[in-house]
């Protein structure tokens, strides 16, 4: 494991703030009873967990005070190196002519703490600034949490969000004259903004109103979110006046997305329970209402929805319609993924499959494009061995039509209708920080040209290799994981390493260009890595299913393999070993930093989850139940103990851990205040975690008897435990946090606070939604894991500096 004694100079003697235990807290989960004694963490608003986090914060500054040379330094190149402009793919509204039609996309031309919405007219127009999210606050903690744009373009409804929480409130402009009406929308959570075609309004997702009217201070309120409702509201209307389409009281857990399709005859509801890739699916042809939306104002009834797919069996995602006949993007009887076919206008007729699920690539996305009057196109977009592959089909009878040449890298976004006649794909990979297509679909050759492309000065990608090898787990299993490093790299297990992986809801980790890693990899000497652990969608739901619930541990044991790898071909050795993750990435940091804590030279576990025991009790985390399990059921419970953060910290160097005769490496945990996805108190209580004498344990690749004993006696808070001098301990490597103000999960977080993006899943093929409305632990597949400039020049100078790790000008 890193130590101290690599470090340029010592570290302050650490006094850690002494956590007040409660002891009394014990729960009794199927007959074993499992104390909670910082059970009043959960309590975030309360006094004495502010003056715990301004305690840690001392702790913090007082560690990193001491890596102050790195950070000045690694905070300069990361500002100068993130000072390029930065452009998202186009989308069009209109008429569908070039000439006519309105293009929107969102451009920062550097520094600024957030992108800003630009309109111009025809490609060639002159752009604009639609809408600024910098004006929403004064220190860039409001931010911009998705748009909807009419389908004249004539008007853009957009929602805000205050200090990275999930709750969103939706405002409408008339872009002709950049005209706020007053409409204002509350209580918004887990939606999208769903025009009607004639432009009169939209459908949106909301929770009920607080029955006692108090205000929601939606940062720090963890209470589980129940009652989802789809309303429709009309342009220049109170929201109280809007139309109440959808609500199941019988069915409190539910998640309701609403999507309108392109010819505006029919409004799909997506139904969810958990972030499984399973839903519902409801449609209702508004052009059936007598009177329409209007005449359900003011009446009690709500939309005649008829439902299509009441099962939760599979994944059902709207592809396009022709009249009554819809193709969906679906999992169903197919784990990589396929495109069928149904006609519900003939409720008893079957489905057809029109492009059956590929032998080995997974089928990520699809969008129907412009095509005559004999073809109808599709733009697929495949992922194999987590490399896109591209292709033009038939929308009719799924033949390919042509192959779409793209490099080694990632499709972040295809942006483009049926009545367009162009598309624009978004790519990027490890060595190009971004390329926007345009595909001129009309023609009897597609071909892609570069409409806009990023160029970062000072980066020269012939500085650098990105390469894919393949290792095995613990069982066999080959894991895919991308090196990236200088050129010509001398394997002699020197170099530090910066190992990164996520492993879990489906969610694919694929070629991102990174700013920090490029700082990280010329003035640190770091290789950066990216294990494809099992728990991901990288091969389908096989890989995703091989990862999750009782198989949860492959994930741990295929990102220790990965770290052994590294170790075995030479690229690090285990004092130079830094492991980082962020959300379910995080649970997967800090569950290997207790079974492992012998190969890792430093840990940076951001925003995870940490209670495997109570996560289910907060927020939205109910909807993770379909990927761990749930503490309430008692085989599941036996899962999630075995490897639940809070319950398995143990000393490495007493006999019978991992690590025996050593300790754990130095570590820094990372949270934010206002994070109502994760929320802050699964990583304070881990930050104070108890220890049992005798602790349930199943060390990764030592099989180890669990021994439950209810009512153990406590030793101390984890820092104290692992600190030097305690009760013989021989652990001198800080165990800090940090804790962000004012943030959240990861959304909307400032220029001065984004750095990198890293996941991608089928919702990357997005029109004008800024942040995909999901349930699971990644914020969103535009920002999720977006980083701060201050916040990794903190992480990346502690982990350099207890590695040992120089500067290199």
């Amino acid at each position: 494991m890193g130590s101290l004694a690599a470090a340029d100079e010592p570290l302050p003697q650490l006094k850690y703030p002494q956590a007040r235990r409660d002891d009394s807290i014990v729960d009794d989960y199927h007959g074993v009873l499992v104390p909670d004694p910082y059970r009043w963490m959960e309590q975030l608003d309360s006094e004495e967990v502010e003056e715990f986090v301004g305690a840690q914060a001392a702790v913090a500054d007082a560690v990193l005070s001491t890596c102050d040379e790195h950070r000045g330094r690694l905070r300069k190149q990361l500002t100068a190196l993130f000072d390029h402009p930065r452009f998202r793919a186009p989308f069009k509204r209109g008429d569908g002519s070039g000439s006519g039609s309105y293009y929107f996309y969102f451009h920062n031309p550097g520094l600024r703490p957030h992108s800003a919405l630009y309109v111009q007219h025809g490609l060639g127009g002159d752009p604009s600034v639609l809408l600024d999210p910098n004006a929403f606050s004064d220190d860039g903690t409001v931010s911009l949490g998705m748009v909807g744009v009419s389908d004249a373009g004539d008007y853009l409804a957009y929602g805000t969000s205050a200090s990275g929480s999930d709750w969103v409130t939706i405002r409408v402009m008339r872009v002709s004259d950049r005209e706020h009406l007053p409409d204002t929308l509350n209580w918004v959570k887990f939606s999208r903004i769903a025009w009607t075609r004639d432009g009169l309004g939209f459908f949106y997702s909301r929770f009920p109103a607080p029955r006692d009217g108090e205000a929601l201070d939606s940062g720090i309120k963890t209470d589980v979110n129940l009652n989802h409702e789809v309303y429709y509201h009309f342009l220049g209307t109170n929201q109280s006046q809007d139309v109440l389409c959808w609500r199941d009281p019988d069915h409190p857990k539910y998640i309701y997305i609403p999507e309108v399709t392109e010819d505006g005859k029919y409004v799909v509801l997506s139904v969810s329970e958990t972030s499984d890739p399973v839903n519902k699916l409801y449609y209702c042809d508004l052009s059936s209402l007598a009177h329409g939306l209007e005449g359900m104002k003011g009446t009690d009834g709500m939309l005649p929805f008829v439902k299509l797919v009441d099962k939760f069996e599979a994944y059902y995602g709207l592809i396009a319609n022709d009249g009554t006949e819809f193709t969906f993007l679906t999992n169903k009887d197919a784990p990589r993924y396929k495109l069928s076919r149904v006609d519900v206008g003939e409720p008893e007729s079957s489905w057809t499959d029109v492009l059956p699920e590929h032998d080995k690539a997974v089928l990520e996305s699809a969008c129907a494009v412009h095509g005559d009057k004999y073809v109808h196109k599709l733009l697929v977009n495949y992922l194999s061995d987590v490399k896109y592959v591209l292709q033009m089909r038939s929308l009719v009878t799924g033949e390919l039509l042509h192959d779409i040449p793209i490099d080694i890298g990632t499709v972040n976004g295809i942006s483009g209708r049926r009545v367009d006649s162009e598309v624009f794909v978004e790519f990027a990979s490890f060595l190009t920080p971004g390329i926007i297509y345009r595909c001129d679909v009309s023609a009897e050759v597609p071909e892609m040209s570069v409409y806009r492309e990023i160029s970062v000065p000072g980066f020269d990608r012939n500085e650098f290799e990105a390469k894919q090898v393949f290792y095995p787990s613990k069982d066999g299993t080959k894991i895919p994981m991308f090196i990236v490093s200088k050129k010509d790299l001398n394997l002699n297990g020197s170099h530090p390493a910066l190992l990164f992986g996520y492993g879990g809801f489906g969610m694919s980790v694929t070629p991102q260009f990174s700013v920090t890693r490029v700082v990280l990899m010329r003035h640190l000497g770091f290789v950066a890595c990216v294990a494809n652990v099992r728990g991901g969608g990288e091969y389908g739901e096989g890989w995703h299913r091989a990862g999750a619930l009782a198989s949860k541990q492959n994930c741990f044991d295929d990102f220790a393999a990965a770290g052994e790898f590294l170790v075995s071909a030479g690229y690090t050795n285990p004092t130079r070993l830094c492991i980082e993750g962020g959300s379910n990435g995080g649970l997967l940091v800090a569950a290997c930093l207790n079974q492992r804590p012998d190969l890792f030279g430093c840990a940076l576990a951001h925003v995870g989850v940490m209670d495997m025991l109570r996560f289910h009790e907060f927020t939205i985390g109910r909807a993770w139940t379909c990927d761990f399990g749930c503490s309430e059921n008692e085989e599941e419970f036996h899962w999630l103990i075995k490897y639940s953060p809070l319950h398995n910290v143990r000393r490495p160097w007493e006999k019978g851990g991992r690590g025996w005769g050593g300790q754990y490496p130095p570590t820094m945990l990372l949270t934010a205040d206002h994070d109502d996805r994760v929320v802050p108190s699964h990583t304070l209580k881990f930050l104070a975690v108890h220890v049992i004498d005798r602790p349930v344990r199943l060390w990764g690749l030592v099989p180890v008897s669990v021994t439950l004993t209810p009512m153990s006696p406590f030793r101390q808070t984890m820092q104290h435990v692992l600190r030097a001098g305690e009760e013989g301990s021989p652990q001198t490597n800080p165990i800090i946090a940090r804790i962000e103000r004012k943030s959240g999960h990861g959304c909307g977080r400032s220029t001065q606070k984004i750095v990198c993006s890293l996941l991608s899943s089928r919702a990357a093929a997005t029109s004008d939604l800024v942040l995909a409305p999901v349930l699971a632990l990644n914020c969103s597949v535009l920002f999720v894991n977006a980083w701060q400039i201050d916040e990794a020049a903190d992480r990346y100078a502690f982990a350099a500096k207890m590695m040992g790790v120089s500067w290199i000008d």
